[in-house]
This record gives C-alpha cells, sequence and structure tokens, in this order.
C-alpha cells in the first residue's frame, strides 16, 4: 500500500474543494488552482477530508495514487499558505533589482542588463542585491520560475559565480596547476 496515498488530506477553513469526476478545483484565499486526476483514480470527500484511492495494485496504478494524492495535497497547501523558494546570487558586480512585484532586472555580468517579467500568480521580493525569492500559490509554477532565473547564469564551479538556489551546494573545482 502506498503511504503517501493513503493519508488523508485535510481541508482548512476557507478553502473551498469542488470535485467533479476526476476534475479537482481548489479554492481559497491566495487563489484558485485545478487538476486534472487520472481516470483510474478516485477522490472522494468525507466532512474536512479528501480521499484517493485507487481500484487496485497495477504497476501504473500504484504510481499514480501517491503522485494524485500529493498534487492535491499541495494545491490546497498553496492556496492557504502558498510557496517560495529563496535564490542567491554570487559574484562581483552581480545584482538583482526589483520593478515592481512581478518583474526584475538582473545584472549579471553579460553586456546587457536582463529583464525577467514573472507570469500571473508569482510576484519577486528583493531584500538585498544578491537575493531573491519567488513567491506564489502554485508549487510546480514557483519551482519552474525560479529554475528559469537560475538558467540565465548557472554556477560555474571554479569561482562558484552565478546564481543559485539558497540551499544548494556548488561543488568547486581545482584550477590548473602550476608544473
Amino acid at each position: 500500500m502506498s503511504r503517501i496515498g493513503m493519508q488523508p488530506i485535510t481541508i482548512p477553513s476557507g478553502v473551498e474543494v469542488t470535485l467533479d469526476g476526476a476534475h479537482v478545483t481548489v479554492k481559497g484565499p491566495k487563489g484558485t488552482l485545478e487538476h486534472e486526476a487520472p481516470e483510474t483514480i478516485t477522490i472522494t470527500r468525507e466532512g474536512d477530508d479528501l480521499f484517493v484511492a485507487r481500484p487496485d495494485d497495477a504497476r501504473q496504478n500504484r504510481a499514480l495514487h501517491g503522485l494524485t494524492r500529493s498534487l492535491v495535497a499541495n494545491m490546497v497547501q498553496g492556496v492557504t499558505e502558498g510557496y517560495s523558494r529563496d535564490l542567491e546570487i554570487v559574484g562581483v558586480g552581480y545584482r538583482a533589482i526589483a520593478q515592481g512585484p512581478s518583474k526584475l532586472e538582473l545584472q549579471l555580468g553579460f553586456s546587457h542588463s536582463v529583464h525577467f517579467e514573472a507570469p500571473d500568480g508569482i510576484t519577486f521580493d528583493v531584500p538585498q542585491a544578491t537575493r531573491i525569492t519567488v513567491r506564489g500559490f502554485d508549487k510546480q509554477l514557483v519551482g519552474q520560475v525560479a529554475a528559469n532565473i537560475r538558467k540565465i547564469r548557472k554556477p560555474e564551479p571554479y569561482k562558484g559565480k552565478g546564481i543559485r538556489y539558497a540551499d544548494e551546494r556548488v561543488l568547486r573545482k581545482a584550477g590548473k596547476s602550476a608544473k
């Protein structure tokens, strides 16, 4: 049995969950998220709890059981608390400048500054010139936007310059050795 898939999802107050067959809509104070569950997986509501079930122990159904439960639980958490991802900028002269809540200007050693605009539902916070916080209510979108920002200038292994996640450890390489 799936340890994750069998756990109930508690619906907090202020969150409205609508089940329409395999379509799940979660509405909360931060926004609205929708998900289309696989046809074999059933989602039922009992009081303030959601339960995810699978028809049999086929390999595909076992895989989708825990996944579907996690995705719906992330939706419920996202519309109540939201998600954030922190990025660090390392390098002399590298910095980020916020231009409103959904625009960034990044100076990363290129001949020009890079402008990055957030999709709907995502906001940026720049507490320092070398820190960026990506916030939103959709976990997948927050992670993808953070990955797209990191992709602009990945951390390089010799000096460690670039954009990295706040909890990321960059493995450093030794430079050339003299003879």
